[in-house]
C-alpha cells in the first residue's frame, strides 16, 4: 500500500514538471561548505540534512557551488528555510546569492520558526554553468535546506513532508538509484563508542562487517563535535577482557566542552577502525529505511548527508547501536520511551505514574582569555538573565542540558538545540556586558551544534534490567558488561524551574550509588526482532536503570560483547537469543577469557 501511495506522489509531480525547467539544489551538497556547517540531527522530522551558519556571533564565510541550468531565462527562485527564534524575528539572516549578485529578499526573518518555503522573486539565470552561494549576515545559526528554481511562474514547491521527498527525489533523481555495498556478517548502525566497540570486536574474531555513522567523526557524544567525557570504570570488572577496546579509544580525561576539540582523539578513533581489515566504515552515512522478511533484519539503506547518494546494506546480523534505537524503531521492534510506574516496575525511584520524561541533550560550550577585550553583539532573541539570575561560568559542564518530558527528544531535537543555544547566547550576552572585569577579554571559542543525547528510547530485550537487579548485585547466568556508574537521573534544577518554569536548560541530580554489577546478555538483542543486537544506551533496562547503564565506557562494553555474540551465533548459525539458549557455557568462556570446550587439545 505505501509503495503504491509513493507511486501516485511520483506521478502527482512527474506530469506536471515535464513542461518545466526546475532546478533543485541542496544546500549540504554545495561544493564548498565554507563557514557553514552540515546539520542532519532532525532528518526524521524534516527528511533532509540541511546547512547551518554556526558563527557564534560572528558572520561565517560564504559556502558556494556551481549549478546546471537547461537553459537560459527568467526564474523564480524559492528558498525553504525557517526562523529559528522568532522574538518576534530571530537572528539567522542570510542572503542567496546568484552570479555574484544578491537577491533583494534577506531569508530566516520571517518570524516564523516552521520549515517551509519563501520567495526570492525572479532571477535572471545568464550562463548554463551558474555560481550560487550562501552569505550568513549574522553568525547565528542561519539555515537553509534546499534551493528551488523554477520557470513556471505560478508554481509553488510543496512542504508537506511525503509530497517533499518525492518531489526530492524526483528532482535529483534518487529514485531507484542505490548503490549495493554488499554482504556482512554484521552490520553495525551508529558509530559512537558502543558501535565502534561492536565493530572492532566482531571485526577481529574474524566477522565481516559494515560500521555505519551518519556524522564525519566516530565517538558520539565523546567526539569532538560533542565532547563529552568517558564514564564508567573499566578496571572494576568481573571479566577484565571486557574493556580492552574501550581503553583503545579512551584517550584520558579531557572533561566535558574542553575547548580544545583535539582532546577527544577523533583521529585516533579513525584510524584504529581503518586498520583492520574486516571493516568497512561508512561516515555521514544516515540510516533511514530498513527491510525485513518475518521477524528478521534483511538490510538498511543509508543517505549521505552530504551528497545525498544512497547506499544498501544486506547483512546477517545487526547491530542498533544509534542510541535512538532508531534501526529498531524502522523494523518495528519493541521499545519503551520514557518513565514506568512504580506499579509496573516495582521499583522505588521509579514514578508514581507513567510519563515521557526522559532525560534531556547537552550542547556544552567554552569560552577562552584573549590578549584584548572584546563585545558581543546584541540577542534580544535569546532567553533573558538578570542580577537575580545568572549562570557565572566561563565553561559548561553537564548540567547545561534541554528536554525532561517537555520536548521529545528525537522529533524535537532542533528545537532542543536552539533552546540550547538561546540558553548559552543570553547567558553569555549577560556575563559580558555586567560582569566586565570577569569576562571582557573572553570570548567564546566553541560552542556545540550536535545535541549530546542523553535518553530516547530502550528497545526491549529478553530481560529488562531494572533497579533491584542492579542494588541487590544479581549475578545472572549470562552477566556480562560490568557496571559501576551510579543511578545519575537528571532532573530540572530548581533554581532554573524558578526563573524558566517550563524552559529549563540546566539539571540537577542525585547520585544512587551502586556496587559493581553485571549487565545480562539478554538485555542486549532483541525480543521480537530475531537478529537484531543492541548496545548503548538504548539497550533494554528500565528508566531507572538506565541512569546507571547510559554512560559511555560502560556502552562500549556492551559492544564489545555484541561483537563477540555475533562471532559466536554465525559459527553456530543461530540467532542472538540461541546463543544464549543453546550455547551459553562457550559464549561465557570467551567473556571470561577461558579456553572454549571447541579450542581444547
Amino acid at each position: 500500500m505505501k509503495s503504491i501511495y509513493q507511486l501516485l506522489l511520483f506521478l502527482l509531480f512527474a506530469l506536471p514538471l515535464a513542461a518545466q525547467d526546475q532546478v533543485f539544489v541542496e544546500t549540504e551538497s554545495f561544493q564548498n561548505k565554507g563557514g557553514w556547517v552540515i546539520d542532519q540531527q532532525s532528518f526524521v522530522v524534516i527528511g533532509s540534512s540541511y546547512m547551518m551558519a554556526h558563527g557564534m556571533g560572528r558572520p561565517v564565510k560564504d559556502a558556494t557551488t556551481t549549478v546546471s541550468f537547461p537553459k537560459k531565462g527568467k526564474y523564480q527562485l524559492w528558498v525553504r528555510t525557517k526562523d529559528w527564534a522568532p522574538f518576534p524575528k530571530g537572528p539567522g539572516k542570510f542572503q542567496v546569492v546568484v552570479d555574484n549578485q544578491p537577491v533583494k529578499i534577506v531569508f530566516g526573518e520571517s518570524g516564523s520558526d516552521e520549515w517551509k518555503w519563501y520567495n526570492g522573486g525572479e532571477v535572471d539565470i545568464k550562463n548554463d554553468q551558474t555560481t550560487l552561494a550562501l552569505h550568513d549576515l549574522t553568525g547565528f545559526n542561519g539555515r537553509c535546506d534546499a534551493i528551488l528554481f523554477t520557470n513556471a511562474p505560478k508554481f509553488t514547491p510543496p512542504n508537506k513532508l511525503d509530497e517533499l521527498t518525492a518531489f526530492r527525489n524526483k528532482l535529483l533523481n534518487l529514485t531507484g538509484a542505490t548503490a549495493n555495498a554488499g554482504q556482512f556478517d554484521l552490520v553495525v548502525v551508529g558509530g559512537g563508542i558502543a558501535g565502534t566497540c561492536a565493530a572492532l570486536s566482531a571485526a577481529r574474531m574474524g566477522l565481516k562487517v559494515a560500521l555505519i555513522q551518519d556524522r564525519p567523526l566516530l565517538g558520539g557524544n565523546n567526539s569532538s563535535e560533542v565532547r563529552v567525557h568517558l564514564r564508567g570504570e573499566t578496571d572494576q570488572n568481573h571479566y577484565p577482557k571486557l574493556g580492552r577496546i574501550v581503553r583503545e579509544m579512551d584517550n584520558g580525561d579531557p572533561g566535558n566542552g574542553n575547548p580544545n576539540g583535539n582532546e577527544y582523539g577523533d583521529a585516533r578513533k579513525i584510524a584504529i577502525v581503518k586498520a583492520e581489515r574486516n571493516i568497512k566504515l561508512f561516515l555521514n552515512t544516515h540510516v533511514y529505511k530498513a527491510e525485513k522478511e518475518k521477524d528478521k533484519v534483511t538490510a538498511v539503506v543509508g543517505r549521505d548527508i552530504a551528497t545525498n547518494k544512497e547506499t544498501r546494506f544486506e547483512g546477517t546480523y545487526f547491530a542498533d547501536c544509534t542510541g535512538d534505537g532508531t534501526l529498531g524503531y524502522l523494523i518495528g521492534a519493541d521499545y519503551r520511551f520514557g518513565r514506568e510506574s512504580k506499579a509496573e516496575t516495582g521499583e522505588s525511584l521509579a514514578n508514581d505514574k507513567s510519563d515521557d520524561f526522559t532525560l534531556g541533550t547537552s550542547n556544552l560550550w567554552a569560552s577562552l582569555e584573549r590578549d584584548t577585550a572584546s563585545s558581543f553583539p546584541e540577542v534580544p532573541w535569546a532567553l533573558p538573565f538578570s542580577d537575580e539570575y545568572h549562570i557565572d561560568e566561563a565553561r559548561s559542564d553537564w548540567q547545561w542540558e534541554t528536554g525532561f518530558g517537555n520536548y521529545n527528544t528525537i522529533t524535537d531535537a532542533e528545537k532542543i538545540r536552539d533552546h540550547n543555544l538561546r540558553a548559552i547566547y543570553g547567558n553569555w550576552s549577560y556575563l559580558k556586558k555586567n560582569k566586565h572585569e570577569k569576562y571582557a577579554k573572553r570570548e567564546l571559542a566553541w560552542v556545540a551544534y550536535i545535541g549530546g543525547k542523553r535518553e530516547s528510547r530502550r528497545l526491549l530485550g529478553d530481560h529488562i534490567l531494572n533497579q533491584m537487579d542492579i542494588q541487590e548485585g544479581k549475578q545472572y547466568p549470562d552477566g556480562t558488561v560490568t557496571a559501576t556508574w551510579t543511578i545519575d537521573l537528571h532532573f530540572p534544577d530548581p533554581k532554573n524551574s524558578k526563573y524558566f518554569e517550563g524552559q529549563e536548560f540546566f539539571a540537577g541530580t542525585k547520585h544512587i550509588k551502586v556496587a559493581p554489577y553485571t549487565i545480562p546478555y539478554r538485555c542486549l538483542y532483541s525480543k521480537n526482532i530475531s537478529n537484531l543486537f543492541m548496545a548503548g544506551r538504548n539497550i533494554s533496562t528500565t528508566h531507572v536503570a538506565f541512569g546507571s547503564t547510559r554512560v559511555m565506557r560502560t556502552c562500549g562494553m556492551m559492544g564489545e560483547v555484541v561483537g563477540f555474540a555475533a562471532y559466536m551465533a554465525k559459527k553456530y548459525s543461530t540467532t542472538p537469543r540461541g546463543v544464549y539458549q543453546e550455547h551459553l557455557p562457550e559464549f561465557m568462556a570467551i567473556i571470561k577469557d577461558e579456553p572454549t570446550a571447541s579450542s581444547k587439545p
